[in-house]
Formats: C-alpha cells, structure tokens, sequence
C-alpha cells in the first residue's frame, strides 16, 4: 500500500459531528463545520454534514471550488476575508463571506450585482484576539454601509477567539458579543439571522451552562475531526481521536552514534568514522518530513521517541528490533500537523466507511441552496 498516507475513517468524523450537533442543538447553537484542515476533502465534508451539521465553512477558494466540483451543493461561506481578486468567484460559489474591510464589501457588492446574484455579508468584530475584526466602535456605521449598498445583504455577525492570541473566550465577552448585536439592529433595522460566536475554543463555554444570549453558530473543524479540546489538547468526552491516521514508511534503520572526525589538523583529508553504537537503541528514518507535515505534532506509538525532522526524514529511536525496510508506522496528528498533511502533494488519502452520495452529475447548483449559516 502506497506511503506516505492517511487513513481518514468518516464513521468516526459523522460520530464526532454528530455528538457536538446533538450538545450545541440542546443549547440553541448550530453548527458550521470548518473543513480547511482537510482541505476541503469532498469525503470529509459529507460526513461532517451526514454528521448534522447546518452548513460548511472554508477559509481557501480552492477548497470551495474543489467541493462544489466534487457536487457539493450546500450553503459554503468563506471564513478569511475575501481578496480583491477573488470576488467575481466568491459571489458564485459562496453563499457568504466574512468581512473586515468596507473596499472589499464594496467589490464584492459590485460582483453580485454583476452575477445578478445577492451575497451574504458576516461582519468580523474584534473581541480580543487580535487577528481579524473591526473595532467594536466602529461596528454600527460598517454594518448600516453593507446594508446600503445593493447587490449584499448583512446577515451577520462574528467574533474569533483562541487563534493568534489563545486566550480562550469567556462568559463577559460572549456577553458583550450579544450586546453589539443588539446595538447593530438598533442603528440599522434588519435582524441579525447569524452571531457566530467563535471557532472549538468556545465548546466549553457553550456548553458550561450559562445563557449564550445572541448566539446561534458556531464554525467548528478542530473538535470534530480530532475530538479534543483546541485550548487544553484533551479528549473531549465521547469523541474520537483517530479519525485521522498518518501512516510512513521505514527507509533505514541502524544503530548510530555521532560521527567524530580523524584526521582534524589536515580538514582537506579529513575521514569520517562510524562509531558503532554498542546500545540497543535503533534510529528509524522514515519517508515523511517538515515539507509533508509539522513533525512535532506527530504523536509517537508508545515505545518510540522522537529524534527530529528534516524536509525529507523522520528520525525515531526506538529498542523494537522488529520494523525493518519497508515496515509501516502510524502516528496521530495534532490540528497543525493534520492542517500541512492533508494539503501536502505527496500524502495520499485513503477514506473508508463512506456513505452513498448523490453524483456531481446529479446534484443540484449551489444557487438553488440559498440558506446561510
């Protein structure tokens, strides 16, 4: 079987959306789920949607564009702000986009004008986190603009916590979330459909208890595809781990100590000499590296212990006489590993436990599909 690859098992991804659906639900809160770690895999995306979830979120065009390709025809919003040079696109695939920037609201009114066509417009506000948002005093002119302008409709608005930052929300800024809401509808008329409160960081405090207020969506991809918590890294109860597996294989395997030089007064001449390792410990190198994955987020089975990376190789050591040349290994991923594994040319995916799915030939256009989320 082909290496390096992974093996990506979808009942396990319909499960994990399905029990963070089935939780939010109970607490007035749908689900978007974010495929960019998997870049936009057809496969994974229908089941996070089998899995329940309201709609998908992507951050790349291309991935869009690789799932509408694949006949993919429910609501997409595109979660980065949209380029310039991307707009006439964006209207056409998406039903939505996430904004920060009035030029950029503007071109993308004027492509749906041009594409006969209206586009949803999310208003990014800047809660803390410190990547995208427009101020929070800022927020009511920029959303009484996008509500002016023909060709674009507001019908939300979101806030990102826990990405650059890492300070996970809490309940004061949820709160102050619910309120700039009400203070948009207040200057400018039209009901808010969509306060997307945030990304899997806000789990716990959407399911803590307390009142969510405004809130109604969350985009979640970390939490259901590797069933962990994105602050503390822990598993999150009833959720699997292993939906994802990278699998490598062995290239070489020796016993060796550092390579001291003989001959150092001369460097023209200079030998190197093997130093036998007299230890039991073997080093592994494996056809995987830094241009394939983030090799410190790989998770060694147990036995083994890390090394290091280069662009090409994987170093392990290991006392476990029993891989040789062409042996397999497994490793879990972690979100940043997962994120440069599915995008890399060289990794193959194989998926199993896969639902029928209506044929591209067959399924609608996304135009027909116009709820957003």
């Amino acid at each position: 079987m082909n290496c390096p690859r992974i093996d990506v098992d979808l009942r396990k991804i319909r499960h994990n959306t399905q029990t963070i659906v089935g939780r939010l639900n109970a607490r007035g809160i749908r689900v978007t789920a974010v495929t960019k770690a998997a870049s936009g895999h057809p496969a994974i995306a229908r089941a996070m949607l089998d899995g329940g979830a309201a709609g998908l979120a992507e951050a790349r065009l291309s991935n869009v564009k690789r799932l509408r390709h694949a006949g993919v025809t429910c609501p997409i919003t595109l979660i980065r702000t949209p380029m310039l040079s991307q707009v006439d696109d964006v209207v056409q695939v998406c039903e939505a986009s996430y904004n920060t920037e009035m030029a950029v609201i503007s071109a993308l009114a004027a492509a749906a004008v041009r594409h006969n066509t209206v586009h949803g417009i999310i208003l990014m506000v800047e809660m803390g986190d410190l990547r995208e948002g427009i101020l929070p005093h800022d927020l009511g002119d920029m959303a009484q603009r996008a509500v002016d302008m023909p060709g674009v409709a507001l019908k939300g608005i979101g806030a990102n916590f826990a990405c650059l930052s890492g300070n996970a929300p809490t309940a004061a800024k949820m709160q102050a979330l619910s309120i700039l809401v009400n203070e948009v509808e207040g200057q400018c008329g039209p009901f808010i459909e969509t306060v997307s409160g945030g990304n899997s960081a806000n789990l716990p405090w959407a399911l803590g208890g307390r009142a969510t207020g405004r809130i109604n969506d969350l985009r979640i991809g970390e939490a259901i595809l590797l069933g962990v918590d994105p602050i503390t890294g822990d598993q999150i109860d009833g959720m699997y781990r292993d939906a994802f597996t990278l699998v490598a294989e062995v290239i070489e395997t020796d016993a060796k100590s550092v390579p001291p030089l003989i001959g150092q007064a001369d460097p023209a001449v200079a030998k190197i000499r093997l130093v036998p390792d007299t230890s039991e410990t073997m080093r592994l190198i494996f056809a995987i590296g830094h241009q394939d994955t983030d090799a410190t987020g790989l998770t060694m089975p147990p036995g083994y212990t890390f090394v290091g990376a280069t662009s090409d190789h994987l170093v392990i050591a290991t006392q476990d006489p029993t891989l040789c040349v062409g042996s397999e290994m497994r490793f879990q991923m972690n979100y940043s590993a997962l994120m440069r594994a599915m995008a890399a040319p060289d990794i193959q995916i194989r998926t199993r436990n896969a639902r029928p799915w209506p044929s591209p030939r067959t399924a609608k256009s996304p135009s027909n599909h116009l709820a957003l989320v």
